[in-house]
């Protein structure tokens, strides 16, 4: 639940350029949050280097892959059929490997491999590395697993591919794994113990990102507020490190500063942040460098401190309203973005109002909703029972969402008349004769395309809004290109 699910990405496929000299063909489709697709850019990289190139014709391909997630049901629904459907395109090409990658590996690797028989793969997110062996073992006719969940891979010595990319904005990764034991969340179960990755290899991923003409990144991790470099490890292993180590270590406010110092003109943001690990530090770099943007996702998950504490939430109601404070006092016009969980085991009415009241009280810029649904794994699953039923879920979800579009609406609104710099990605969805960008604030703006280009910085007039869409006119380049 901690990382943003973009639906419109769910189940893509992901080309790169062919190598002429690769004779095997690579179907690969990607479920769940950011990581995930990260993930995938990583795996294509390495099995470019093994003779594969990427399709997007499934009837052609020799190995096919899904990258899976267990965060929600919806999306683990969906991995099944898929996986259905790649076994019954299996009876025309016998040749054809099937193998699920990613969060539902570990879990199901059983299910998958002995009782159901749909795979002939299942990896780990920790064990890419090892594909070309297990790749090996499924062409000998033998079901190959690796799950095992690593303390120390990062993956810092992967370039990844940028699969799919609008070669304007890319994922980072700079952590990996979780140590925040949400008992709503499987994910510390699925990715293992927290550890960070060297600020040196992130440096140099970003210094090549720019070099290949990237304007913006996104500093990836499930919790990168927890970012931790002292020489290697995780992160819960940091008090036995040595008074060198620790006095050189790099924190995540200090690896803000310095890949914001490396780009000066690239556009530096993160995801995702948790509340509980969010200092005044992390607050304090944002505001003293300009290409940082002035947003942060700060899944809040609820807004009573009696299911804070059932969601082993290690922040209070107080301390998160004392946060937001104290980020609109050092940044006036940074835009906050939420997750929120309603119908949480136990949940009464007046749990759902102090959810309400918080809101009222943010007034987020936009926010990702959902109705709890019990997830195998969970400490939730294991030990809280499901007791809110789906009626009254789906009533107090529709009255968040309807918080959510009236607060939407207010923010987009403080931005009309306001003259704000916009980084163009690509064509709006509903007009060629239009460009759309995002600003800032990650608000997604639109604007007559005249003679700018994708990839440039454009201030844009402000003239209209809707909840969700800025509209306006450009002006001029802005002084970042």
């Amino acid at each position: 639940m901690e990382k943003v699910i973009d639906e419109n990405q769910q189940g893509n496929t992901l080309t790169l350029e062919s190598n002429d000299s690769n004779n095997r063909k690579l179907y690969i489709e990607s479920y769940g949050c950011q990581m995930n697709f990260s993930d995938s850019e990583i795996v294509a990289s390495i099995l470019a280097k093994e003779g594969f190139n990427t399709t997007k014709n499934l009837e052609e391909a020799d190995l096919v892959l899904v990258n899976t997630c267990s965060i929600r049901e919806k999306a683990e629904l969906t991995v099944r059929k898929r996986l259905e459907k790649f076994n019954a395109v299996k009876k025309t090409n016998p040749g054809m490997k099937v193998g699920v990658l990613g969060c539902m590996a570990e879990r199901l690797k059983n299910k998958f491999l002995e009782e159901e028989k749909i795979v002939d793969m299942v990896v780990g997110p920790d064990a890419y590395k090892d594909l070309p062996n297990l790749i090996k073992e499924i062409d000998e006719g033998r079901n190959a697993v690796n799950v095992i969940l690593s303390k120390d891979e990062t993956y810092g010595d992967v370039a990844p591919v940028r699969l799919n990319s609008n070669g304007v904005s890319a994922f980072v990764s700079i952590t990996r794994g979780c140590d925040n034991m949400c008992t709503f969340c499987v994910v510390p179960f699925t990715r293992g113990r927290e550890r960070s990755r060297n600020p040196q290899s992130i440096l140099e991923e970003v210094n090549d990102l720019w070099d290949k003409g990237f304007k913006e990144i996104t500093l990836l991790g499930q919790n990168v507020d927890s970012y931790l470099w002292y020489g290697g490890g995780l992160k819960k292993d940091f008090e036995k490190a040595s008074d060198m180590q620790k006095a050189t270590s790099v924190n995540f406010a200090k690896l803000l500063e310095l890949v914001a110092r490396a780009q000066p003109k690239m556009r530096i943001r993160f995801s995702t942040s948790n509340p509980q690990d969010m200092t005044l530090d992390v607050i304090e770099a944002m505001a003293a460098h300009e290409n940082i943007c002035n947003y942060i996702h700060l899944p809040v998950q609820s807004g009573s401190n009696r299911i804070l504490k059932a969601m082993n939430r290690l922040h209070s109601r107080e301390e998160y309203f004392e946060l937001i404070d104290n980020i609109r006092k050092i940044i006036p016009d940074c835009a906050i973005s939420q997750d929120m969980i309603t119908g949480f085991p136990t949940e009464t009415e007046e749990d759902h109002q102090d959810t309400l009241s918080l809101m009222e009280y943010v007034k987020y810029d936009f926010g990702f909703m959902f109705a709890y649904s019990e997830r195998p794994g969970t400490m939730a699953a294991r030990k809280l029972y499901d007791d809110v039923p789906e009626k009254i879920k789906k009533r107090r979800l529709s009255e968040i969402i309807d918080f959510q579009q009236r607060h939407s609406l207010y923010r987009t609104q403080q931005h009309l008349g306001k003259i704000e710099e916009v980084l163009i990605e690509g064509p709006s969805k509903k007009s060629d004769t239009h460009w759309k960008g995002r600003n800032s604030q990650n608000t997604v703006v639109v604007f007559p395309k005249k003679n700018y280009k994708v990839g440039e910085f454009v201030n844009v007039k402000i003239n209209e809004c809707t909840s969700a869409t800025l509209i306006g006119e450009a002006i001029e380049h802005s002084k970042n290109n």
